[in-house]
Formats: C-alpha cells, sequence, structure tokens
C-alpha cells in the first residue's frame, strides 16, 4: 500500500471556508474555540465539565438502547467508561443511509475511532470514546433510502411512504427490503466475499424491524471491534437532559437571534451560508410526523396539522413526554454537546459549515463549544488501475482535473504537433502594444478599431487552437477513451469517489483487509486529501 497527500485546495472538489478553516485563517478565528490540534486539546479538556448525574443518564440510557445487541467486551468496557469523570467522548454523525450510503460513512467514523486513540496516547490519564451519533429523527426518506452499485442505483421502494413521509426514518419498519436483498445479491455475484455482504444485508435489514435497529446492527457489526459506541438521540431519557435548553428555545428564540447574528458576520467575512436559523428551532415529533413549530399570538401550532397548543399546554408535553420534541439542524447540536461530554465533532465540509455559525449561540446558553475537525476524505486506487494511470502517463494531481481539462492538457502533452498557440497570443498582443502607441500618437479615435481588431485576432487564434485540438483528440481517440475511462472509474458521475461509491465494492476487492487498510492509511490530524494506493 503506498499514500499519496494533496492539500484540499488543491483538489477542487471543497469550498473555500472549508480550505481556509484548515489552513487556521485569522477571518475565521471568532467563529470557533480551539483549532483541532493535538495539543489544543488540552484546553478543551479544561473547559468542557460534565455532571456525574448526566453520566449516569447517558450510561442508563446506552444500556437501554444496547439491550436488543450483544453489545460485546469493547463496547461494553467504553459505556461503562463514561461514568468516570475522566472520560469523554468524540463524536461523528450521520443519516441512516441504506447499507451505509456513500463510502465516506467509515471514513467518517474510522476518523473519529483514530482520534480517539490518538488522544489516549497524549492524554493517558483520560478516557476517549468514539461516538456515532445516528441521524433517527431525520425525515427525508428520500435521501437515504438507496446506494450505487457498480454504477446501479439500488433503491428501497416503500409504497406506504407518501403516508409516513414526514415522519423520522428511524422508525420506519424495513419491509419491502427483501426485493432489494435479491438485486443486491444478483449484483454482487457469488464469490465468497459477495456471499459475506450479502449475509450482512440480510443480518440487518431482514432480521431487525426497524431502520435504526438495522443501521445500530450493521455500524456495530463493522466497528464493535473498536469500541465504537453507537447512540440514538431519539429517547426519553436523553430528552429529559435536553429539556430545560428545549424550553429557553420554545420561550425565548435565543437561537435564532445568536446564529442570524453570527451568519451575517460569516458573510461579510466573504463566506457562503449553510443554514438559516428559525424563531423556532424544534419539530413537533410524532407518529408518521415530524413539523415545525410555530408561535403565533402566544399560542403554538404544529405546521401542516391540526396540533396546537397554549404555552401550559406546550411546556407541559415538554415535561411529560420531551421525546415528542426533535431538534433541528441548528439545535442538535446543542443537544449532542449537552448529552455527551464530547471534545469534538467530526464531519463533512457541509456539516462543519453550519457548526461555524453557532458558536455564538453555545456561548449564550453556556455550553462549551467543541472542536471542530473535518473527517477524511480519500481516493482508493487499486494497483490495475495504476498501472493504467501509468501507461497513460498520468500524475495523481492530474485525476483532480475537470475532465475537459484533463484531456486537453494530455493531447496538448502527446501531440505531434504544437497545439498550444499560447506563444502566438502572446506575440500578436505584442505587436498590437505597437499599434495602440501608434495610433495614440497619430489619431486617438482610433484606438476603438485598433483593440476590436485586436479582440477578433485573438478570438481568430482560439478559434483554430480548438479546431486543432478537436481533430488531435479524434486521432488520438484510443488515448482519450482510456483517459476517460479511468477518471470516470475513479471520480464517478464527476464527483468524489467516496461521495458515491459504496463500501461494498471495495470490500469485494480488498475482502476483511478494507478496514484495516483505512484505518492504517487515514490520519484525522492530517488535513490533507489522502491518495491510498492499493
Amino acid at each position: 500500500m503506498s499514500i499519496h497527500k494533496i492539500a484540499y485546495k488543491e483538489t477542487g472538489y471543497f469550498s473555500k471556508l472549508i480550505c481556509d478553516y484548515l489552513e487556521d485563517k485569522e477571518s475565521l478565528n471568532q467563529f470557533y474555540s480551539n483549532f483541532p490540534t493535538l495539543e489544543n486539546f488540552k484546553k478543551q479538556l479544561e473547559a468542557k465539565s460534565f455532571s456525574s448525574e448526566n453520566r449516569s443518564v447517558l450510561v442508563s440510557a446506552l444500556r437501554n438502547q444496547y439491550k436488543n445487541l450483544e453489545a460485546g467486551e469493547t463496547v461494553e468496557s467504553a459505556v461503562k467508561q463514561l461514568e468516570q469523570e475522566n472520560t469523554f467522548t468524540v463524536t461523528t454523525g450521520h443519516q441512516l443511509n441504506l447499507f451505509t450510503g456513500p463510502l465516506y460513512f467509515l471514513y467518517k467514523i474510522i476518523s473519529t475511532i483514530t482520534l480517539s486513540r490518538k488522544l489516549k496516547e497524549a492524554y493517558t490519564e483520560y478516557n476517549f470514546v468514539p461516538v456515532y451519533w445516528m441521524a433517527t429523527e431525520d425525515h427525508d426518506f428520500d435521501e437515504i433510502n438507496y446506494f450505487r452499485l457498480h454504477g446501479k442505483k439500488i433503491q428501497w421502494n416503500r409504497e406506504d411512504i407518501q403516508d409516513n413521509d414526514k415522519g423520522a426514518v428511524g422508525v420506519l419498519k424495513t419491509e419491502g427490503l427483501q426485493e432489494v436483498f435479491n438485486l443486491i445479491c444478483a449484483e454482487l455475484g457469488n464469490t465468497h466475499l459477495a456471499k459475506e455482504l450479502c449475509n450482512l444485508f440480510e443480518s440487518a435489514y431482514l432480521k431487525h424491524d426497524t431502520l435504526t435497529e438495522a443501521t445500530r446492527f450493521l455500524a456495530h457489526h463493522i466497528f464493535s471491534q473498536y469500541g465504537l459506541v453507537i447512540v440514538d438521540g431519539d429517547d426519553h431519557q436523553l430528552k429529559s437532559i435536553f429539556a430545560p435548553y428545549m424550553k429557553q428555545e420554545l420561550l425565548k428564540n435565543k437561537a435564532y437571534k445568536a446564529v442570524t447574528t453570527q451568519a451575517e458576520k460569516l458573510e461579510k467575512a466573504g463566506y457562503s451560508i449553510q443554514v438559516n436559523a428559525r424563531e423556532i428551532n424544534l419539530f413537533y415529533l410524532a407518529d408518521g410526523i415530524r413539523e415545525r413549530i410555530i408561535e403565533r399570538d402566544s399560542r403554538y401550532f404544529v405546521n401542516d396539522t391540526s396540533i396546537e397548543f397554549s404555552e401550559e399546554e406546550l411546556l407541559v408535553k415538554l415535561e411529560e413526554t420531551p421525546e415528542s420534541f426533535s431538534p433541528n439542524v441548528i439545535m442538535r447540536p446543542l443537544y449532542q454537546e449537552v448529552i455527551l461530554p464530547n471534545l469534538a465533532y467530526i464531519g463533512g465540509g457541509g456539516e462543519i459549515a453550519y457548526w461555524l455559525e453557532l458558536k455564538s449561540f453555545f456561548d449564550a446558553v453556556e455550553v462549551t463549544f467543541p472542536m471542530l475537525m473535518v473527517r477524511n476524505s480519500a481516493l482508493l486506487i487499486t494497483e490495475k488501475q495504476q498501472e493504467k494511470l501509468k501507461k497513460l502517463n498520468v500524475s495523481i494531481e492530474d485525476l483532480f482535473l475537470n475532465q475537459n481539462d484533463l484531456v486537453n492538457r494530455k493531447i496538448r502533452k502527446i501531440s505531434n504537433i504544437d497545439v498550444d498557440f499560447s506563444s502566438q497570443k502572446e506575440y500578436l498582443v505584442k505587436q498590437f502594444e505597437d499599434l495602440y502607441k501608434l495610433a495614440s500618437e497619430t489619431d486617438a479615435s482610433f484606438l476603438g478599431a485598433v483593440k476590436a481588431q485586436e479582440v477578433k485576432q485573438l478570438k481568430g487564434l482560439d478559434h483554430l487552437e480548438k479546431r486543432l485540438l478537436k481533430a488531435q483528440k479524434k486521432k488520438l481517440g484510443d488515448h482519450v477513451r482510456r483517459l476517460t475511462t479511468i477518471q470516470n472509474e475513479l471520480f464517478p458521475l464527476e464527483n468524489l469517489q467516496e461521495r458515491i461509491m459504496n463500501f461494498s465494492e471495495f470490500y469485494l476487492e480488498y475482502g476483511s483487509d478494507l478496514i484495516p487498510q483505512l484505518f492504517e492509511a487515514l490520519d484525522p490530524l492530517d488535513y490533507r486529501f489522502t491518495v491510498i494506493i492499493k
């Protein structure tokens, strides 16, 4: 296995905000507390406090959540450690994507587990537990009901979903997945590794009643030996801890004020806003619905339903059944930090972008803001693919070019004639500099005519260059086809491999070595893109 690192900004796939954040640019310093270096975790450890009462509730809730699953010695030990005041967590979160969804699901969790190990090595007097927060309360089924395998979209279709498309996805029954199972097994083939994957899908989705249970089983199966603790926030005990913060949100709208102000500052600093806060950043959660709560004339309405409350009725409901209230994208991070002794959140670029809008809100409600870490990103290249790249004389950096730019660059390089007219254009521009000088000395009214002629002739050269390039592409068609084929394999749908492909394709290639090799290659404290050749 060989590893190649590239700066994120050199890949062309990451926003200015994320690239600047990873470089610890001063323009972003006000939007977070501590930049995530190993040394800075000392400050975070000193800042984070978590009561023994909350630890007891957390451990009790987790044991209840694991009651139908054999946790195993490593996970049981990690849960037990959470009772101790010297134990902290590092957390990632993800939707309940079918069969883990895109490959980066693995990268998120591996980044989290590896960070917890590195922290233990650096701060031996503490314990660190890696946590995967399941987004069980999300309500967008269409975002999670498929994954891609060999370029095909494997999709779970539910006949009843129209009647239940606004409820939390975690409680969805796993009915209808037998058909998906048959499709997957047919696509995977008959090798022993294919059969392992089929058995895993069957054990997760056909032997568990809900999507939450299936996803917990799947993530636990892959990562339990590494001590990963899986948290489901849709929980009465955990929401009881969070209830005082939800009460504040319903009555005082602190999130709206703080987040709106911070988002404006972020925008003034030259960055795009990821999310906008609402006046109330909570949903009402019931069978088949997860709808916004709206306050109007001192009454509280559940959007698109006939449900409404007086203030007193709403607060009674919150006290009795806090699980009826669900945090949105603004409140969910706070919920996480209130119920976990957490030091850092590891997420993708989009997630880190919205976390950067939240610090002033955390300050307003007096909750420690976590360190924000961009998860590892990687490109997996097989040795066979690497051989093809060598034959085509394509570098790793070349692969990240837009396909048209890549083809043009390679055609210019291998062509037996010069299809780069840059020198001719430079020569033409110099010639016109003399003409501009002559025109200004003779009659300034000629300047416009000279400019028009320059534009016309430069356009003519551009046109000739493109025609010549097109002719050479045709002549070197076989080379172009091989070049585009290998780039399309590695960047499916002109996107990063990790955002499109499912882990199962790589399991067919690497088998049980896949996860250990990813652990070996990915370092969450190395803020560069990782290319793995194996």
